[in-house]
């Protein structure tokens, strides 16, 4: 099949076209993983590209978008999940090892003392 006709092509109006792109830098591609969808070649990071510049072309907001993504491909497609009950743990898990390392780090050197 060919690609999505806004996979590959920008949106006319520029300042629609920067808020696309802005947003599409954001978002993971599902297949590539360590990519935006705005850098990855991927056939499923241009149909995402497209439904981004569609909705956009539409009058939807970047967080409307953001929103209807996730709901579709759950919190891993946003490089900056949002704070909530199923994502509490990413932002708990690094303050619990820092302290945890600081802890240690603060017994083994009171040892020595």
């Amino acid at each position: 099949m060919p690609p999505a006709p806004y996979a590959y092509r920008q949106l006319d109006d520029p300042d629609k076209e920067a808020e696309a792109k802005a947003l599409m830098e954001t978002l993971r591609c599902l297949k590539c993983q360590g990519q935006s969808i705005a850098d990855s070649d991927a056939p499923m990071a241009g149909d995402m590209r497209h439904q981004v510049r569609t909705r956009i072309e539409a009058g939807e907001s970047p967080d409307e978008i953001r929103d209807w993504l996730v709901e579709r491909y759950g919190d891993y497609v946003s490089f900056a999940p949002r704070f909530d009950g199923a994502t509490w743990p990413l932002f708990a898990l690094p303050v619990v090892i820092v302290a945890l390392a600081l802890g240690l780090l603060w017994r083994r050197l009171g040892r020595r003392g």
